[in-house]
């Protein structure tokens, strides 16, 4: 089986057609700032994303694209926002015009993210997609084709990708520092009690498609994946609901397990009702370990050798910075929408297995 890396390398032949507007894009920049918009201004706009471009060295909060104008006045004081900055969903195409304006975040519950990326794409704008990318692999393909049309990249939101202890996790396996992979065990989950404002879209069919499989469980998976450093084979899977009432839409409880080369496993875990944190994955000389793991800051990490001897980052500003980096050298993204597809693929693999009863079998990936 190719490992991830290779495809990775293969990818650079394709990515290099965006090179030379990439480049001149960077050039014409200098050390200025590309502006961001950020479409949609709910919890993780409001808390992380927002305080992130306040840091962020080679972007800033140009423009806010919201469906919710009383939320419009405390953005733009506190981002000072101009008039020209703010739009609503049905004026978006407007933001083409916008010459402040480089790059938009699509920050909206799952389902709507294919219809804004490729609004925001054929608005001649460079896009990053909140995670997970899409309900489907079908509506993935479709914005990365609206990308490529339009000569912009595309990037999904996987914030793990700058953070120093998953970059430790990586590293270790990719080196093989402690021998070969074994095993994986990987759990992201939390009780939720309160189904009303920013978690009312998660348990709602309609947005939140299968609600912790996709708004946690994909963490689970690309844990799983920079872990394998490969990918999966096949998947077993079931789920469950405790509260019905609460949970009458989607399951509140995902178990699973994938199984890569070797026959070697790796178990994943997402719930609405339980608790869990962490990715463990045990080498041949010991446990390289995550916990907690997937948090906006705090996390623990262990190896053979001892504790990860690291401190915690601003994992947003990270991701961004790193982000407009790649748009602006014209390189190949750390997390660009072919991931985001193949993760998809994996979580809807994952849903029909739990539906059949029976393991999984996934076609050839691309990325």
């Amino acid at each position: 089986m190719n490992t991830l890396s290779r495809r990775r390398a293969l990818r650079l032949g394709a990515f290099a057609s965006l090179a030379p507007y990439l480049k001149l894009r960077a050039q014409e920049g200098g050390e200025k700032k590309l502006g961001i918009a950020l479409l949609g201004l709910g919890d993780y706009a409001t808390h992380q994303l927002g305080p992130a471009l306040k840091k962020t060295r080679n972007a800033r909060l140009a423009a806010i694209v919201t469906g919710s104008p009383d939320k419009v006045p405390k953005w733009q004081k506190e981002y000072e926002i101009p008039d020209s900055g703010v739009y609503d969903y049905e004026t978006l195409e407007k933001i083409a015009d916008n010459k402040d304006v480089d790059v938009i975040y699509v920050v909206t519950p799952t389902a709507l993210h294919p219809e804004f990326t490729i609004r925001a794409l054929e608005a001649g704008k460079h896009v990053i997609c909140e995670k997970p990318m899409a309900p489907t692999a079908e509506d993935c393909a479709r914005m990365i084709k609206a990308a490529a049309d339009a000569k912009k990249m595309l990037q999904i939101g996987y914030r793990l990708h700058w953070d120093p202890f998953h970059l430790r996790l990586m590293e270790a396996i990719k080196t093989k520092e402690f021998g070969a992979w074994k095993a994986i065990d990987v759990s992201d989950a939390g009780r939720m009690n309160d189904f009303t404002r920013h978690n009312a879209w998660r348990v709602d069919k309609e947005l939140g498609i299968a609600g912790a499989l996709y708004d946690l469980g994909v963490y689970c998976v690309q844990a799983a994946l920079y872990s394998a450093q490969e990918n999966p084979l096949k998947v077993t899977a079931k789920h469950w609901t405790e509260r019905e009432k609460e949970f009458s839409e989607v399951p509140e409880h995902w178990e699973w397990e994938l199984e890569f080369s070797g026959g070697r496993k790796a178990k994943g875990f997402a719930s609405y009702g339980k608790n869990g944190n962490h990715v463990k994955v045990e080498t041949e000389k010991g446990e390289i370990r995550i916990d907690p793991a997937y948090g906006y800051s705090g996390q623990k990490g262990y190896t053979p050798a001892g504790p990860m001897d690291l401190k915690p980052v601003f994992q947003q500003q990270l991701q961004i910075e790193g982000q407009i980096e790649a748009i602006l050298g014209g390189k190949p993204s750390r997390v660009p929408g072919e991931m985001g597809r193949r993760d998809i693929q994996i979580v809807r693999g994952i849903m029909e297995a739990a539906e059949s009863g029976k393991a999984y079998e996934f076609a050839k990936f691309d990325y």
